[in-house]
């Protein structure tokens, strides 16, 4: 019956000890937001109410290769810098056709499917062929290679200025503004002291090149300084890191260059302005002057079908361009169903001065023709922009209960350090321990007053 009621009595106090500290553990608490799990900033897009769908758009599905999204075809074999076909290895594509990397390298960069015929071989310096809606580079030669671009950093000017002057915006124009234009320039034919509409001079610039049109556009933005500045700006912010600019109209000046790659990351990001395309489309119009108006005509011939070019079907503009230093330039983009392509061809060494329209061709023609068929060597799609800094936020410590009010309220003596450290502390790895051994503790000292009441039992019988 003693030895009962002991085990009883000491079994009680070591579970309502344990219990009692158990109060003192601290309740569970989600975890925090990891920054890394947020989702990513959108990247900088394209503008809206695009007259040739893009990727980034609203409304457009993802692109082949984009999370969600079916991969292309695997890829058979690619185009080495010599052009030859070598081995390639069935399954999914490179790794350097998803993060852009090919696109460094020198040389012609393909990976068309077995059976397909390689892009063809052209003169140009550099050049580039996508897709204009995913932004997927199907081919390149030295897409990154820096060259004088001519007439085509207009379309820079154009996505940077555009959007920032309303087309009926009005204009007197003064001789001073129309003052150091390089010689040889372009010219559309701006008078000074005439009132000229946005819109008109816009038409200037797409369909006659014109560098004087540039200037007074220029001024209508701020200044030629300023201007030079938002266009490195913009250029930047889509991701066109082979550019810089000297001269907004792309007249030879020494360090202006930009490469195949910028020039088509321009014209992709124009196309998705209905403006920009109606502009670069435009065949002829009627230009201001003095006392009315006279007829101009654009001179990208792959357009317009002039000077014995064949005009390309479904061809939308985008703008040609020559300087001494560059050569002849284009960048050109055109509409089969529901496909839109984009080239960019810097400076051809032979065929003469309409030599970038024949291999503008060729590379429409060969981009068209192997749809679906051809593994993407890089991408136009701007970088995401870079995700703002994370607000570090300190969980509130947890409300005390009353077990540990009081063990605060009358600490343990300081010769137990050990104990008071993690008695007063919330964490479960300090109170657990100190619950275990009071227990056991508690159960030794069961034992022991177990055994002294027996031998207290034995003791009386043989006394009595």
């Amino acid at each position: 019956m003693i030895t009962r009621s002991v085990m009883r009595s000491a079994l009680s106090g070591t579970a309502a000890l344990a219990a009692g500290l158990l109060v003192l553990l601290p309740a569970s608490h989600p975890a925090a937001a990891d920054s890394r799990t947020d989702p990513v900033v959108r990247a900088p897009g394209l503008p809206a109410g695009a007259a040739i769908a893009v990727a980034g758009a609203p409304g457009t599905p993802a692109p082949p290769g984009a999370p969600g999204a079916p991969g292309p075809a695997a890829p058979s074999g690619s185009v080495s810098p010599s052009g030859s076909a070598s081995p390639g290895r069935p399954g999914a594509a490179p790794a350097a056709a998803l993060d852009g990397s090919m696109l460094r390298r020198d040389g012609v960069q393909a990976l068309p499917a077995r059976g397909t015929p390689a892009p063809p071989e052209l003169s140009a310096l550099s050049w580039l062929v996508a897709d204009a809606r995913t932004g997927d580079v199907l081919a390149a030669r030295d897409a990154h290679r820096k060259l004088p671009p001519a007439s085509t950093l207009k379309t820079l000017f154009a996505v940077t200025t555009l959007p920032r002057l309303s087309e009926h915006a009005e204009h007197l124009v003064t001789d001073e503004e129309l003052d150091d234009i390089g010689p040889g320039s372009s010219l559309v034919g701006v008078v000074p002291g005439v009132r000229y509409e946005a819109a008109d001079l816009w038409r200037g610039v797409f369909l006659s090149s014109g560098n004087d049109a540039v200037r007074v556009l220029s001024e209508m933005n701020g200044g030629l300084d300023a201007t030079v500045k938002q266009m490195q700006d913009k250029a930047k912010l889509l991701g066109a890191q082979d550019t810089h600019v000297v001269s907004p109209d792309g007249y030879d000046a020494p360090g202006q260059v930009s490469s195949a790659y910028d020039l088509a990351v321009f014209g992709r990001t124009g196309l998705a302005s209905r403006d920009f395309v109606r502009y670069s489309s435009t065949v002829d119009a009627e230009f201001p002057g003095y006392g009315g108006t006279f007829g101009i005509m654009n001179t990208n011939r792959l357009l317009t079908g002039a000077d014995g070019v064949e005009a390309y079907p479904g061809l939308i503009g985008v703008k040609n361009g020559y300087t001494t230093d560059a050569g002849y330039t284009l960048v050109a983009a055109a509409r089969h169903g529901d496909r839109t392509l984009l080239v960019t061809v810097m400076n051809p060494q032979w065929g003469g001065v309409h030599a970038v329209y024949e291999e503008a061709r060729e590379l429409l023609d060969w981009g068209f023709g192997a749809r679906g068929r051809v593994t993407p060597v890089g991408s136009l799609r701007p970088p995401p922009a870079p995700l703002p800094p994370h607000p570090t936020v300190e969980a509130a410590a947890p409300e005390p209960g009353p077990v540990e009010k009081a063990v605060r309220a009358h600490p343990v003596p300081s010769e137990s350090p050990a104990v008071h450290a993690r008695v007063a502390g919330s964490g479960a790895g300090g109170v657990l321990p100190v619950a275990f051994i009071c227990a056991a503790a508690l159960s030794a000292l069961a034992l022991f007053l177990v055994r002294r009441g027996a031998a207290r039992g034995r003791r009386g019988a043989r006394e009595s």
